[in-house]
């Protein structure tokens, strides 16, 4: 699973101009499902994403988690994180797995987010979405749960 976290002072999506979710101070999350990801991945996404210490404290030093400072998880399904633009002018898809695979999954991540009693809000899978965000900081993560030897292994 590919994650791109932004830290933001509040975000939204509007699927056909409808606001289905918001959130203000927390973490705006773009999800991948890639090929061969299972309930494992998503589950050490969902962990990953709750303990992920980037929200400052006194000391200005990025040392928080979403949970510590009371803020909330907009996740947001993005199959076009796992697009290839390496060859060519248009993006090959291959790295993102199909939305009958895709679906249950990022489903699953939501439910473990909420397992840790964040207040999460979402998108609306599989739907042409207007996401909204005021990025604080700017900071802006990438991490995903398999990661390639080029990448530095391990997660």
């Amino acid at each position: 699973m590919i994650l791109l976290f932004q830290r933001v002072a509040r975000a939204a999506v509007r699927v056909a101009g409808e606001t289905v979710g918001e959130i203000g101070p927390g973490l705006l999350v773009l999800g991948c499902v890639e090929p061969g990801d299972g309930e494992s991945d998503v589950d050490e996404a969902a962990r990953k994403t709750v303990e992920l210490r980037v929200f400052e404290d006194a000391s200005g030093r990025m040392n928080r988690d979403v949970a510590e400072t009371g803020g909330s998880i907009l996740a947001v399904s993005q199959f076009t994180l796992g697009a290839d633009i390496s060859r060519g002018r248009r993006p090959g898809f291959e790295g993102a797995a199909r939305p009958d695979v895709a679906r249950p999954l990022f489903e699953r991540y939501v439910v473990g987010l909420r397992a840790y009693g964040i207040r999460v809000a979402t998108g609306r899978f599989g739907e042409m979405m207007e996401v909204e965000l005021v990025n604080d900081g700017p900071a802006t993560f990438i991490w995903r749960t398999k990661r390639t030897a080029r990448e530095g292994g391990g997660s």
